[in-house]
């Protein structure tokens, strides 16, 4: 609890990946990759409630042997095409105490630590809003960015006004790094997305904090970071 608001982390762990098969569950230094994620969610001072939703009784056992709440999911929510809103609906449904926030923690973030989710919260109460969603500085310009044709010409990937110009002469960008969502649950329920249009704000975060491992070289570069020192991840 935090300024009289609860607050109920749910981390969504499904069983099935495609490009990284089983990555939830993947050894990461020693432990579990949501272990990580199960943790920091603890050692928050303001979270109330954990609950770990899958539909893998391998991630379910995880979850119990490290004391948070678990929520079996149903195989409907468990496909590629279930959306996050349902997954959250699903587990505010399944619960009976009632609570004023949910914070949506992905357990493919390892580096977000109990810092990032408390300084979360109290950016939320501070500007007294409905939603907060974690984010990071873009490694490069989206405008160098462009789909190709399928004969791979750059004839017409770049506006002629940016060929020449600087990289630093672009603004900064953002982009969400999925690592924290923190939604009033009346909104979350009334705009059926966490993404809410009004009274929502960043949360900013360094890079490597925002690590999303998704593919097997974002975890080659996960354990490359747990070798820097733990002040490269504040």
């Amino acid at each position: 609890m935090y300024k009289h608001n609860t607050f109920l982390a749910i981390i969504p762990a499904r069983a099935g990946s495609k490009r990284l098969p089983n990555k939830n569950i993947l050894d990461l230094a020693g432990k579990p990759m949501i272990a990580w994620t199960i943790e920091a969610a603890k050692a928050s001072k303001y979270i109330d409630t954990i609950v770990v939703t899958s539909d893998s009784s391998t991630i379910l056992k995880i979850a119990n042997e490290l004391s948070v709440g678990i929520v079996e999911r149903p195989e409907v929510l468990a496909s590629d095409t279930a959306s996050t809103f349902d997954v959250v609906q699903h587990v505010v449904g399944h619960l009976k105490k009632r609570f004023d926030y949910i914070i949506l923690l992905q357990p493919t973030s390892p580096l977000r630590s109990e810092k990032h989710i408390d300084e979360a919260i109290e950016l939320l109460i501070k500007k007294n809003a409905n939603a907060i969603i974690s984010v990071c500085k873009t490694s490069h310009t989206p405008n160098w960015s462009n789909t190709l044709p399928k004969n791979g010409s750059l004839a017409n990937f770049l506006n002629s006004e940016l060929v020449n110009k600087r990289s630093q002469d672009y603004d900064e960008f953002y982009r969400l790094n999925g690592a924290i969502y923190i939604c009033k649950i009346e909104s979350l329920l009334k705009n059926k997305s966490l993404f809410l249009r009004e009274s929502i704000f960043a949360y900013i975060m360094n890079r490597k904090s925002s690590i999303d491992i998704d593919e097997s070289i974002d975890l080659d570069l996960c354990k490359c970071y747990l070798g820097c020192k733990p002040n490269d991840f504040n």
